[in-house]
């Protein structure tokens, strides 16, 4: 920049860039109150948002949109935006406060990267799930309004529930039964659940310049499962000579049971043909996306269909076999141990109780290999292995 066109911040707008580095949100709330626009620029043509996204600091960003930031407002000479910038920060709640606050996820930098790919670009996955998965509540509330002598798509009471179900993360099955249960109002209006979201695949993929086909098919998967689920609910509705024990199942455990079950070789293989079929009848064909789905699946050495969904959802990530997954519904970093094996994790009692129906049967033998002596012990892919294995055999 030159001499000419230095920006020239007074003392109060020094002091709001410093109290940002240091962390200092009291500070920050007191200064901004001292300045008529927060939307100063550095010596870097960056805003105060900009530098708190980068931070990652989600206290931060919320006071400055609170003080009226204006969340798209870019100086920089390279386009990041603040939301590039909480990207790049790995932070997905300052990701998803800017969003709320009406960031642009389509932005593209200098370089023709928008905010997802910069994510992506640097690993941080958990931002690139949370910008692709975003729809503006608004898109949401179209569905619950009554228009002219009709009756709304979904009742009012529904639109907080049906955006955070649409905008859910982990697209793991069992997760998405499990969210149907959870989230208030949803189970019990399954029909028109799936109605809606048949109608947001196709908006999505109908918006001309703007067609967003990783919303749409993520629309199509959401309401495959709700009306895998509705079958599930007819089918058990319909039969009158169920065992005792199934009677006691409510539709979440039948379901979620049938996913988990391990075939031949301990690969999941109900689920995997599920996922398949959904992928099958996606309806819009032409999509680039659907037939980078197809081609992985026909690959010498498929992946699981789960892994191609996750994928073409939430962004290809790297180091997947590192993670540590609730072995029931696959959410990241799980809070609990099976108390016997010490080997599979749950996120709580909920998914260890949905799971237990198969770990039951290799649990005794995976505490066995565990309490041999230590310089004998198998890695954490012999135990994963192991495990397969035992649930076939038994």
């Amino acid at each position: 920049m030159s001499e000419k066109n230095k920006t020239v911040l007074t003392e109060t707008e020094e002091q709001i860039f410093k109290a940002i580095e240091n962390n200092d949100v009291v500070l920050l709330k007191t200064l901004l109150s001292q300045v008529k626009n927060v939307n100063i620029v550095d010596e870097n043509s960056m805003t105060p948002l900009q530098h708190a996204a980068y931070k990652g600091n989600k206290d931060l960003v919320q006071v400055l949109l609170d003080q009226g930031a204006d969340v798209n407002y870019c100086e920089h000479q390279h386009t990041y935006t603040a939301l590039h910038f909480a990207g790049l920060s790995g932070n997905s709640d300052v990701c998803l406060a800017l969003l709320l606050a009406g960031a642009k996820s389509h932005i593209t930098n200098t370089v023709g990267r928008t905010p997802s790919q910069m994510a992506a670009f640097v690993g941080h996955h958990n931002c690139v799930a949370v910008i692709n998965s975003y729809i503006p509540k608004s898109d949401v509330d179209y569905y619950t309004t009554e228009p002219p002598n009709k009756a709304p798509y979904l009742p009012p009471f529904l639109a907080e529930s049906f955006h955070r179900f649409v905008m859910q993360t982990n697209i793991n099955p069992i997760k998405v039964v499990l969210n149907v249960q959870n989230f208030v109002g949803i189970s019990e209006h399954l029909s028109e659940v799936k109605k809606v979201l048949e109608l947001m695949c196709e908006r999505e993929i109908k918006r001309g310049a703007d067609r967003n086909e990783v919303m749409s098919f993520k629309f199509h998967y959401l309401g495959y499962i709700v009306g895998e689920i509705l079958k599930v609910r007819q089918r058990q509705s319909a039969k009158k000579d169920e065992s005792e024990e199934e009677k006691k199942l409510d539709i979440t455990e039948l379901f979620t049971r049938k996913l988990l079950k391990p075939g031949k070789d301990g690969h999941l293989e109900f689920m995997d043909s599920f996922l398949k079929e959904c992928i099958r009848e996606f309806p819009y064909r032409d999509c680039t996306l659907f037939r980078q789905m197809v081609a992985s699946l026909a690959s010498k050495d498929p992946p699981t269909a789960l892994s191609v969904i996750s994928h073409a959802i939430n962004g290809q990530r790297g180091f997947e076999d590192s993670l540590s997954v609730c072995n029931t519904c696959g959410e990241e970093k799980p809070a609990k141990k099976c108390s016997k094996c010490k080997v599979v994790q749950y996120c709580d009692r909920s998914c260890q109780r949905l799971h237990w129906h198969w770990h039951k049967k290799a649990c005794p033998r995976l505490s066995q290999m565990i309490d041999t002596d230590p310089l004998t012990k198998p890695d954490a892919a012999e135990l994963s292995t192991d495990l397969q294995n035992l649930l076939v055999n038994n």
